[in-house]
């Protein structure tokens, strides 16, 4: 009896621990390689390190630095305008194909997935795509010129003034899909008795998504205002494969800015500076989001 009793208790200690030693290995990869170098960035922001890490203290030097450099304030600018165009548009062309598709239209589960293709491809694939098709000899512009309007000109992504738009443009075309996503899922949890009382009361189509459907979306408008900004803050890839960050600094972001510096420029101190900024610009984001999350579930 005492020996079953013992079994018992050693197979439900094992059920128990079973979970927590499946995941313990995966634990601890991501506590020492996301955690633990988040941490030993953060030290090395602190430190005189070059093409190497060092550990000779420098206090703030870094910083003082980093918001001296010319280079980093066309970053961040490039990011202000970036980040505000692709959220806002995004926005709007999500929400705008999110409503058109919420109507119950034919073939919705076709057109849905043609919307959400592009997230599939990597940022890689896109830039390179959009700088095929922006490329002055190759693009649109050459096509146009050789159906016969010789005096067509496309040339933002040459212009130093315009190149930042050619990274707004092939972000919300891989974007605004996966937005669209978000609130049609919205749409669809929307309570169809308060619309049908609203259109019994005479409201119009303007007012009702107005007064009763854009606000009951906020949610989805929050997710999205999240994820678009940790995106735009953290684009690297993209601007790589579309313009390299040129012409000259025309679309240097941090990401781009935090790598050369890194690793081009041998300024492993300042590079990791700036990469504390942005991970404290993404954590300025996230963390009221989380907190009212939390809040509205209490």
């Amino acid at each position: 009896m005492a020996q079953a009793e013992t079994r018992r208790d050693g197979v439900d200690w094992l059920r128990d621990a079973l979970p927590k030693l499946v995941l313990s290995p995966s634990f601890a990869i991501v506590l020492v390689f996301v955690y633990g170098f988040i941490l030993f960035t953060f030290v090395l922001s602190f430190t005189d390190s070059k093409i190497l890490p060092s550990f000779g203290w420098v206090g703030l030097q870094n910083y003082q630095r980093l918001f001296g450099l010319r280079a980093w304030g066309i970053a961040v600018n490039n990011l202000l305008v970036f980040g505000s165009l692709y959220i806002v548009i995004c926005c709007a062309i999500g929400l705008t194909l999110a409503i058109l598709l919420d109507q119950k239209i034919r073939a919705e589960g076709f057109i849905r997935t043609i919307y959400l293709y592009p997230m599939a491809l990597s940022f890689i694939v896109t830039g390179t795509a959009w700088k095929w098709f922006l490329d002055p000899g190759i693009g649109l512009q050459a096509v146009v010129r050789s159906w016969g309007w010789e005096g067509f000109a496309f040339e933002w992504i040459k212009d130093p003034k315009m190149a930042i738009y050619t990274i707004v443009i092939a972000a919300v075309w891989q974007t605004s899909g996966f937005v669209m996503a978000m609130f049609l899922a919205g749409l669809r949890g929307i309570d169809n008795e308060v619309m049908k009382a609203a259109q019994i009361d005479g409201a119009s189509t303007f007012a009702l998504y107005r007064r009763i459907v854009i606000p009951q979306l906020r949610p989805a408008f929050m997710s999205a205002v999240v994820v678009l900004a940790h995106m735009a803050i953290k684009s690297y890839d993209l601007v790589i494969a579309l313009t390299g960050g040129g012409p000259g600094t025309a679309t240097e972001l941090p990401a781009t800015f935090m790598y050369s510096y890194t690793f081009t420029r041998n300024q492993m101190g300042i590079g990791a500076a700036s990469a504390v900024i942005m991970l404290m610009s993404i954590a300025a984001i996230m963390v009221p989001f989380i907190w009212s999350e939390l809040r509205e579930k209490k």
